[in-house]
């Protein structure tokens, strides 16, 4: 029988008590460590989330303010903004692949192995960006290295898979799943509040010269500095006998993605498109507005980023009522009903971000809202649905579609339609990711009647 969305229904081990029960032996080998509670997994993906999100932010802020005319100066603003876009996108293709790859590492040498080149991995790649020549320097080479170190970012974002998600969900007070699960989610508007306010400060602090020549770097020095911090806090979590003994439980192991995909197919392909319409409405508040604003007008772009911080702080808030509604309400319930809510508001993409600044205002504070609401409960559309042999493949995968198909492409999409086409056309991008969002929760509904 497929399991729903709502975590209620999921596999039985998704309601076992909070501690892991051991034996009389193994209390008495293991008597001086204490069991791993959600409040502590819940730090765990936390700090692991909010330092990814932060190198996510950093990117997707400098290909708008600066990789168009560092790295595409032979072309116009637009183009080269779109280039810059499709660079971006690599990260999200090349996701899927570090995930299998990193799945195999996993299953031969362990999980620190794994979670240690994946994230030395994303703080190398990270800091190669920070060193990189410009075009103006080594030409069309810049554009190459830009490109290949994108990608590897992306594979160890795929490869950075723990577990953790899967875990605090399976191990949740049961009455308090959707408070739980709303915790890692936070993670995405303290990486853009970081990211945001520093580009804020060095854009205000320094000359607009020294910015695009030497002060753009420096928000991915910060980057490798929060990895490292990152690497041991997440370390220290995974590597303790506590928490590996309680992935041994819940059967949180990689599995053959072959199988996993035979077994379970249904099962990602619904668990990505649930989560859609908060992907789309993630980067259309976040990164699109931005290079529309910076294309269309004489905006200050300080000005912008300094409402997007405030936006996120809105979004922290909208998580967290989120948790509150899906505890009472279901979480299916919840990403129904904020997903129709974004559709709502997918109408009104013209009318406000064609507007004056207060309507652009508007358009990027309501979207905050709206993305922290409906993104808050995202991540159980990714664990819920799997039996506990396939949840840890599973989740991991889903979750690289979800973002694939939902969000890699969309500051290219939604800057090359309005471009060419108008705001309109973002407005029918946006519906369409809703959309898909509510047929996907339906399908999960009726296939669980059927089964």
């Amino acid at each position: 029988m497929l399991n729903t969305l709502n975590p209620d229904s999921a596999h039985s081990g998704g309601h076992s008590s909070i501690k892991p029960a051991v034996t009389a032996t193994t209390k008495s080998n293991h008597h001086d460590q204490s069991s791993i509670t959600p409040n502590e997994i819940a730090v765990g993906v936390i700090i692991g989330r909010a330092s990814e999100y932060f190198d996510f932010f950093v990117y997707a802020i400098a290909s708008v303010l600066v990789f168009p005319s560092a790295f595409f100066p032979f072309e116009q603003r637009l183009e080269g903004t779109l280039y810059a876009f499709a660079i971006f996108a690599l990260a999200f293709l090349t996701r899927p692949l570090g995930t299998v790859a990193f799945m195999a590492i996993q299953r031969r040498y362990g999980r620190e192995v794994k979670l240690t080149i994946a994230l030395f991995m994303l703080g190398t790649s990270t800091a190669g960006i920070a060193f990189l020549p410009t075009f103006s320097h080594i030409g069309m080479a810049s554009i190459a290295l830009l490109a290949l170190l994108r990608m590897g970012q992306g594979v160890a974002v795929g490869g950075s898979w723990d577990g953790l998600p899967s875990l605090l969900a399976l191990n949740a007070p049961k009455k308090r799943r959707g408070w739980y699960a709303m915790l890692g989610q936070l993670g995405a508007p303290i990486g853009f509040i970081m990211a945001g306010s520093l580009f804020a400060y060095l854009s205000t602090s320094l000359s607009t010269a020294d910015f695009q020549e030497w002060g753009w770097r420096y928000p991915f020095y910060v980057a490798f500095a929060i990895n490292v911090v990152a690497v041991f806090a997440r370390l220290k979590l995974v590597s303790s006998d506590s928490f590996a003994r309680l992935l041994e439980q819940k059967e949180l192991e990689p599995t053959n993605v072959v199988e996993m995909l035979q077994s379970q197919g249904r099962n990602v392909l619904i668990g990505a498109l649930a989560a859609l319409a908060s992907y789309a409405l993630f980067h259309l508040v976040t990164v699109f507005p931005l290079s529309w604003i910076l294309l269309t007008s004489t905006r200050s772009i300080t000005d912008v980023l300094i409402v997007q911080v405030i936006g996120a702080g809105l979004m922290v808030v909208g998580i967290v009522i989120s948790g509150i509604i899906s505890d009472r309400i279901g979480r299916r319930k919840t990403l129904a009903s904020f997903g129709l809510l974004i559709a709502i508001f997918s109408w009104f993409v013209p009318v406000l971000m064609g507007g004056q600044v207060w309507q652009q205002n508007a358009f990027i504070l309501l979207g905050f809202v709206l993305l922290g609401l409906s993104y808050g409960q995202a991540a159980g559309a990714v664990t819920a649905n799997f039996p506990l042999k396939y949840r840890y493949t599973g989740a991991a995968l889903t979750s690289d579609l979800s973002w694939l198909v939902g969000a890699g492409f969309a500051p290219l999409v939604a800057l090359g339609l309005s471009a060419h086409f108008g705001l309109a056309y973002v407005s029918l991008y946006l519906l369409s990711g809703a959309l898909s969002t509510m047929a996907a929760l339906s399908l999960n509904r009726a296939l669980e009647i059927r089964d």
